[in-house]
């Protein structure tokens, strides 16, 4: 994560960049102090933590440009060759500046203990101790700073490109949803031109049904999931219209848990099923059909169940699936991946089941589709 985000207040990083700093010199600090314990002009803790800190503080000050620096030279394959010279040449001034502004720091502390030091011999015993190391401590800088920016590119191409596959996803399922209602609606006006010949009366309440019908379906059409009972409310209007057309020959029940109808699902995923139901399993017979929808929870998931008093699966389906029963599984793939599951199930003279098991959620997995590519 980077540090924006875990830290999204400018203070809080500069409080975390000045806590790295002091506890570098606390525990340089302690290494001095311990270290001179044996000698014979061993230091105090309070003289070896002052002089630690007027280093790294020192080198912290000087930090901050050189990650500007880095940021401003950044190293690439077609220009390291250039970029090491300009560091090289900077990490020579930084150190030389550090040097002088250290040894200005130590006569002021000379002054301040009565004791005055030459700043000249001052600056030539920093200079032979401290010149090289102060050359790493600047490309120790450089190399965070190129590691934090390397990191930061990363997970914003990450971010990119989950955002990028979310797009897709709603695409796919955008596209896959403005196939399915075409289909059903061909499928509802060959209904009512069956019917327009024989009761004229009854193709008008089709023809009306369809038009409160086809509202429902585009008030919802940006929508991936919907709440199971605005899809029985869709479903009912439906089944309204056909009821018209199959008159008592089709007859239909729900069987729905509270609490399965306040969980999410696919829009429009029951309607196909329903409509295939009644093609396959209804309208070649001239006995009256029943269909029955189920939904409940159990173990976490949403099952729903669409039952048909048919024939039941029979050699045609061996063949390519229709355009709903296609949809119908390439959507539940694009939304749920592996966590869902769509069955068949169909045993000699009881018809077809189809089973769908999703996860129960009580919020969409995805929001409103509003950008498609």
């Amino acid at each position: 994560m980077p540090l924006q985000l875990l830290l999204p207040k400018p203070w809080q990083r500069w409080m975390l960049f000045a806590g790295f700093w002091t506890l570098t010199a606390i525990s340089f600090a302690a290494q001095f102090f311990f270290s001179t314990r044996h000698l014979a002009l061993p230091v105090s803790w309070s003289q070896a933590l002052l002089s630690s800190l007027a280093d790294w503080y020192l080198f912290a000050l000087l930090s901050v440009p050189i990650f500007r620096l880095a940021r401003r030279f950044r190293f690439h394959r077609a220009n390291w060759a250039s970029m090491l010279v300009i560091h090289f040449t900077a990490s020579l001034y930084f150190s030389l500046l550090y040097i002088a502004l250290r040894s200005g720091l130590a006569i002021f502390q000379s002054w301040m203990i009565h004791s005055p030091l030459s700043f000249t011999l001052t600056f030539q015993q920093l200079f032979i101790k401290a010149f090289h190391l102060n050359l790493w401590i600047y490309s120790v800088v450089i190399t965070v700073s190129h590691a934090l920016d390397y990191y930061q590119r990363f997970h914003e191409r990450e971010l990119k490109t989950s955002e990028l596959e979310t797009k897709l996803v709603r695409a796919r399922l955008h596209a896959l949803q403005m196939q399915l209602n075409p289909h059903f609606l061909f499928n509802t006006l060959h209904s009512i031109s069956a019917l327009i010949h024989v009761d004229i009366a009854a193709a008008d309440r089709m023809i009306s049904q369809l038009s409160q019908l086809l509202r429902g379906a585009l008030d919802s059409s940006e929508e991936q999931e919907v709440p199971l009972q605005r899809e029985v409310n869709f479903l009912r209007r439906y089944l309204e219209i056909e009821g018209t057309r199959f008159g008592e020959r089709l007859r239909f029940e729900f069987n729905l848990e509270d609490e399965a109808l306040r969980c999410y699902v696919p829009n429009l995923i029951l309607q196909p099923l329903v409509e295939n139901a009644i093609r396959h399993g209804i309208e070649p017979h001239a006995r009256p059909g029943f269909i029955k929808v189920t939904g409940r929870i159990e173990e976490g998931n949403l099952h729903l169940c669409v039952s048909d008093n048919g024939d039941g699966l029979r050699p045609r389906t061996s063949n390519s699936p229709g355009i709903g029963m296609t949809n119908t599984r390439q959507r539940l793939a694009q939304l749920y991946g592996t966590r869902h599951r769509l069955e068949l199930d169909s045993s000699r003279g009881t018809g077809l089941t189809v089973h769908i098991v999703i996860p129960k959620h009580l919020q969409p997995c995805l929001k409103s589709t509003e950008a498609h590519a």
